[in-house]
């Protein structure tokens, strides 16, 4: 485990992640979340861009893949309804002998590291949360930690990049917030040989046959504002190709059955 002292204060940082994922998307909003993150002048400062979309769409695989195209480590913070300023922060910890110690939370050891933070699903989080991230998110470029009294200040190659899922369990953004998650990147649902790429991508053992019937059937659902995303197509094939080899039925006849088992019985009257 990896420390640093700031003020006297010594904080366990947290590891950045390695995750198996490709953006295979739309090249052009990797290339617009890139430029968002560009210094061109040393008066000038990265945004804090937001990406929007319906759940599965490739937020934080976006995310993941433009902070691999600079070469930064990666650090992912997951927001939840509970989120506390502390948890975005420091948090204390008692020690193996019994001593408080101090863990950096995936954020701060990003800001520390010069690392890429993905906030996911952020506007999960509340006011009180969000007002903590206040001057991180403007040209102060800092955290200030309640509990150990320590200002800590982001790395001149920090970045961030924040998702948000469109759907109603969520908390509503403060507009000092919004106006400074900025720009927005909406993601939408791919095109047909678009799809048929993530997929192909995801599920190289899957026959063409197989991907072309989800693709099908995922297309007619988007047609009908369904909000039936690439991630629920993948996990629609991965199942009919398991139960296959658990039964070896075709794929194509369990197919029905894994679409009903995936997103629910509403769901079969977007099959062919």
């Amino acid at each position: 485990m990896e420390r640093v002292t700031i003020d006297n204060i010594t904080l366990t940082l947290a590891s950045p992640i390695e995750l198996p994922l490709n953006w295979v998307g739309n090249d052009e909003l990797l290339k617009q979340l890139l430029a968002a993150w560009m210094v061109i002048d040393e008066r000038d400062i990265p945004f804090n861009p937001r990406l929007i979309g319906k759940p599965g769409v490739g937020k934080t695989t976006l995310g993941y893949a433009a902070a691999k195209r600079l070469g930064r480590q990666v650090y992912l913070f997951q927001a939840t309804m509970d989120t506390r300023p502390e948890d975005l922060i420091v948090t204390p910890v008692v020690g193996p002998d019994g001593t408080i110690q101090y863990s950096a939370s995936s954020l701060v050891s990003a800001m520390i590291k010069g690392g890429v933070l993905i906030l996911d699903e952020g506007n999960r989080m509340s006011e009180k949360a969000w007002a903590s991230l206040a001057p991180l998110l403007d040209d102060r470029r800092y955290v200030e930690s309640i509990i150990t009294g320590v200002r800590i200040s982001a790395h001149p190659d920090f970045r961030i990049v924040v998702t948000m899922n469109e759907d109603s369990s969520t908390f509503e953004v403060p507009e000092y917030i919004h106006s400074r998650l900025q720009p927005q990147l909406y993601i939408d649902f791919p095109e047909a040989e678009e799809e048929l790429t993530i997929l192909k991508e995801n599920l190289p053992f899957a026959s063409a046959s197989i991907l072309r019937y989800v693709v099908d059937f995922l297309q007619r659902g988007h047609a009908a504002d369904e909000p039936y995303s690439v991630r629920d197509g993948i996990n629609i094939a991965r199942y009919a190709l398991k139960m296959m080899a658990a039964s070896d039925q075709d794929p194509r006849d369990l197919l029905p059955l894994a679409v009903e088992r995936i997103l629910g019985e509403e769901a079969l009257r977007y099959l062919r």
